[in-house]
């Protein structure tokens, strides 16, 4: 859970940039098929994610369907 937000939100560090990089393209492809984006951000070997609905203005189920997906391709690593 993010402070003061109704959003969740997780880090993923990985081995590099082109890991890094692997990732977020699995979770771009992804979120363009659901029509929902997260906020990111990344640096050399680090995402960090933030997702949260701001058409309902917090958490929606579209937000727990791309974290599960998000953590079922990073288990996958």
């Amino acid at each position: 859970m993010v402070e003061n937000r109704d959003a969740i939100s997780k880090i993923f560090i990985f081995s590099g940039f082109n890991e890094a990089f692997g990732f977020m393209s699995r979770v771009a492809l992804k979120a363009e098929k659901m029509d929902h984006h997260p906020e990111w951000f990344n640096v050399y070997n680090r995402v960090e994610i933030t997702l949260s609905t701001h058409d309902c203005q917090g958490l929606s189920q579209r937000d727990v369907d791309l974290a599960s997906f998000i953590e079922e391709i990073n288990l996958a690593e």
